[in-house]
């Protein structure tokens, strides 16, 4: 794998998911994605990131951009919060511990190519999104 760039975002107020945002669409345009993908990428990083400091007490996002066989933005969200009890029923649909919709984990899913999350009660959580270009 060969990483063009990659850099780390702290997420600890709203103002910060409003930067992480930007960052994104920067980096999606800057690697040529469509207008589609780069909504797709950047909705799913708001999700994470509102969950990062909803739900874990804040954090960071490790932004990745990728060139393999193609060009690719991979997004690492990381807390130190409570973690996830029980991941299936959190990432389901109309699923909330906080109010909201409901769609946080399961949209950011949906709207990524890969998804992967590792998450142990009491020890916080890591969800990683890569969309490729």
């Amino acid at each position: 794998m060969n990483r063009l760039e990659s850099f780390s975002l702290s997420l600890r107020a709203a103002e910060d998911i409003v930067r992480m945002r930007q960052t994104v669409r920067e980096q999606a345009t800057r690697l040529g994605f469509s207008l589609v993908d780069q909504t797709k990428i950047v909705t799913a990083a708001s999700e994470l990131a509102r969950n990062t400091i909803l739900y874990g007490g804040g954090g960071d996002v490790l932004v990745e951009a990728l060139n393999e066989r193609r060009k690719g933005l991979r997004l690492t969200f990381i807390d130190k919060g409570p973690g996830i009890a029980d991941i299936a029923l959190a990432l389901q649909d109309g699923y909330t511990t906080g109010g909201g919709l409901g769609l946080g984990l399961g949209g950011a899913k949906r709207l990524s190519n890969e998804f992967d999350i590792h998450t142990r009660p009491g020890e916080g959580t890591r969800v990683t999104i890569t969309r490729w270009g």
